[in-house]
């Protein structure tokens, strides 16, 4: 599998999708219900979505037939083709569409190209509203903006990436007894929040912003995110050798048969690896 030619097509269809929600960030937005998880971000979709889907489409489906590569989708039904092919493309169209809704910048593009093991091989995330493009490839390491790209930890705080303020959490005693742990283990004193954006650039914001975390608890309700919520950072934090695993420790399971949701594993990503500076 030729992984630095995939990238690049990878690459041009997150770039081409970022244009249509870049045209489409200030329009007035209508908003429609699907079926989703028990979140109320998991149910809404636009039209500017479906664009964005339908325009990676075209860059991607031509591999799909030269490489014979499966795809799942967030807007379109998962036919399961993930568990036959070796390889399938999992996307997330715009991620942060409540966000999008809302006028905030939490909203992103996200391609992955995953093993049907589940190990990410590629990851490429673009935030149309920064205008930054981060991928990485198995064992070539992971970039920002076309430069090499490495996490140096020097704040003095722990920052707390997340979609719902930590006081609108369910849970929330949980979550802070967790986060307390970590400050009490990097004897740090400072915690600042970073709140509203979606699963993929909250992501990012923790390798931009180590030391961080940002986590999801495991529950019995479908939610949690999906596997195209994780399997492009997953990719860019292994390059990036950050931690990105279920809440449990183990490695995400980016090809689960019983449901694309992940609210059995639950997740937790990190900038505390050692060796980071802080």
């Amino acid at each position: 599998m030729d992984l630095q030619h995939l990238t690049k097509i990878a690459i041009k269809a997150a770039l081409a999708a970022g244009k249509v929600i870049q045209k489409a960030m200030n329009q007035e937005v209508i908003v429609e219900k699907k079926e989703g998880g028990d979140s109320y971000g998991s149910q809404v979709v636009t039209a500017v979505d479906l664009a964005c889907e339908k325009i990676i489409f075209s860059h991607l489906k031509p591999t799909c037939t030269a490489f014979d590569i499966a795809l799942l989708s967030e807007e379109t039904e998962d036919d399961e083709s993930r568990f036959q092919k070796d390889y399938f493309w999992c996307i997330d169209p715009m991620d942060g569409t409540l966000a999008f809704i809302n006028k905030y910048p939490g909203f992103s593009v996200s391609i992955a190209l995953v093993a049907k093991d589940g190990t990410p091989h590629i990851g490429v995330v673009y935030d149309p509203s920064k205008d930054h493009l981060y991928y990485a490839i198995k064992g070539k390491g992971a970039f920002k903006n076309g430069e090499k790209w490495e996490v140096t930890a020097t704040n003095d705080y722990l920052t707390y990436a997340t979609d719902k303020k930590l006081d609108d959490t369910p849970k929330q005693a949980q979550i802070k007894e967790i986060i307390q742990h970590k400050m009490n283990t990097l004897k740090i004193q400072e915690l600042k929040e970073i709140s509203g954006s979606g699963a993929i650039l909250n992501a990012i914001l923790v390798a931009e912003n180590a030391p961080a975390i940002f986590l999801k608890l495991p529950k019995k309700e479908k939610g949690g995110g999906s596997i195209w919520d994780f399997a492009a950072t997953a990719c860019i934090f292994q390059e990036l050798n950050l931690k990105a695993t279920d809440f449990n420790g183990d490695s995400l399971n980016l090809n689960n048969k019983k449901s694309t949701f992940m609210n059995d594993q639950g997740v937790f990503y990190s900038s505390l690896t050692k060796g980071l500076k802080y």
